[in-house]
């Protein structure tokens, strides 16, 4: 099999043993249509060089790739809208394959925060989704959806174009099943997702040890995640360990915020340890500036809307550190905790200049920029869009004429625009040579709207037509590409 030199499997995963997860098979589908490919996230772990038989081989009917053991369905308990619940699991997907990342992956990261976080031969995991039933299904059919599929290829390229750490879409394969779902017309066609990211273990993975008394499991579970994802924390550190999640997860929540985007069901098994998004269901971008909107429509309380996504992902951080209280005093653990207001706030600063392409000026001139950005999104009402506000000032001063002279120039104008101004000017442009790319001669951004989203499914549903889809995600490449700092 031509799997080229970069390629180098490491299943680490496995070296916890049996009571973190189990052995399974996948699903024999009728079919195996390969739907999308991403050859830029194959090719940083080696993997590029498959041919179509044998992408499909390995990602459709799951033939084990070289060196690696064999699917296994990770087990994890988890708080569903903060309700606990001891009955999850990889209930429609498994740990297909871990293997470190090739030499140049780590200069492929979509933004500065990104890249500083990792180094060259991260551990990377190969998870599915859709792939069939395991021990932990419970009723369900171990299915995903094609729409679904879709989606999470669509918000994954969105993402990670904006620079939101985030798990890609690997692979999308259709199999030919007729599926019964109870939220959108059935019969409906089905698939199987392949994601790359640098971890499956959830914060619920540390709960379910926790819940069983398994003080072990707690300790093998920092010492495993500590060293493979954090090693910077020192052995048996448990507060330092929980330090460092709280980091990621506050740079994660500060993006999410800053690209306006609602995940929809920030539960904590669906949360990782290393900061970073995945697993994409009923997630929205936002049209524009509203704090209670919500992505899920059985989210009836605002529970995840927009602007509570920071108290969410701090609620199930409490969540871990009460699981580590099995290995470590509540003392310290509180004080990692803590961490998590400053932290986000510092990340969100970040994350409004990076969005508006503009260097930092200390801390006091940077909070001043993200008040007043904010402002004026809020007193824009639903005129002022949310996405095209970064697009339209995206250089700061180097881009006023582009901005006053294109199709929301009469926007900008009144007390909160002239703040916004004031404050966008005293920054210089980072890095001004990238307005020179042709889509900034565009009238409108890249944005992920759901008429969008749905217009993209029609196509497919109705007529087998995937080239919007594609040309979506090739547009969306370009724009990773002009705005990250190492376009790779």
């Amino acid at each position: 099999m031509p799997v080229s030199p970069n390629y180098a499997p490491d299943p680490r995963f496995f070296d916890l043993g049996e009571d973190y997860g189990d052995a399974v098979r996948a699903a024999a589908f009728p079919k195996t249509i390969l739907r999308v490919r991403n050859d830029r996230a194959a090719a940083s772990v080696g993997l590029e060089t498959l041919t179509d038989e044998e992408w499909i081989a390995h990602f459709g009917r799951f033939e084990p790739l070289p060196g690696q053991p064999g699917p296994v369905a990770m087990r994890y308990h988890g708080h569903q809208f903060r309700t606990y619940n001891p009955d999850l699991g990889d209930g429609r997907g498994f740990l297909a394959a871990q293997m470190r990342e090739a030499p140049l992956g780590a200069q492929a990261a979509s933004d500065r925060v990104a890249r500083d976080s990792a180094s060259p031969g991260r551990l990377l995991d190969l998870g599915t989704k859709g792939s069939g039933q395991t021990p932990w299904s419970r009723a369900g059919d171990g299915r995903l959806t094609l729409k679904g599929g879709v989606r999470e290829v669509l918000a994954a390229a969105m993402l990670e174009s904006q620079g939101v750490p985030t798990s890609r879409a690997f692979s999308l394969i259709e199999t030919g099943e007729d599926l019964e779902r109870g939220d959108e017309p059935s019969p409906t066609r089905s698939a199987v997702l392949v994601r790359l990211s640098h971890s499956h273990i959830r914060f619920g993975t540390f709960q379910r040890a926790a819940y069983l008394g398994r003080t072990d499991m707690v300790e093998a579970l920092v010492e495993h995640a500590r060293s493979l994802y954090h090693p910077g924390v020192a052995a048996g550190d448990a507060p330092g360990f929980l330090r460092a999640v709280v980091e990621a997860s506050a740079r994660l929540t500060a993006r999410w915020i800053a690209a306006g985007f609602v995940h929809g069901v920030l539960n904590t098994d669906n949360l990782n340890v290393t900061g970073e998004s995945f697993d994409y269901g009923p997630w929205r971008f936002l049209p524009h500036y509203e704090p209670g909107f919500t992505a899920a429509y059985f989210d009836q309380t605002g529970l995840y809307a927009f602007a509570r996504q920071p108290e969410a992902v701090f609620w199930a951080l409490t969540q871990l550190g009460g699981a580590l209280k099995l290995v470590a005093d509540a003392g310290p653990l509180t004080e990692a905790l803590n961490g998590f207001g400053p932290a986000y706030i510092r990340e969100l600063r970040a994350a409004f200049l990076a969005r508006l392409g503009v260097q930092s000026l200390g801390e006091a001139a940077d909070q001043r920029l993200l008040d007043a950005t904010l402002a004026l999104l809020r007193e824009g009402g639903e005129a002022q869009r949310w996405e095209p506000l970064f697009f339209d000032w995206f250089g700061g001063f180097a881009s006023s004429a582009r901005a006053l002279q294109g199709p929301r120039g009469k926007l900008y104008q009144g007390e909160a625009f002239d703040a916004f101004r004031f404050a966008l000017f005293e920054h210089a442009p980072d890095r001004p040579e990238r307005l020179e790319a042709p889509m900034f001669a565009a009238a409108e951004p890249e944005e992920m709207l759901i008429d969008e989203v749905e217009a993209i499914w029609a196509a497919i549903e109705a007529d087998d037509h995937w080239a919007p889809l594609h040309a979506k995600l090739a547009r969306l490449e370009t724009a990773r590409q002009v705005l990250s700092l190492n376009p790779a």
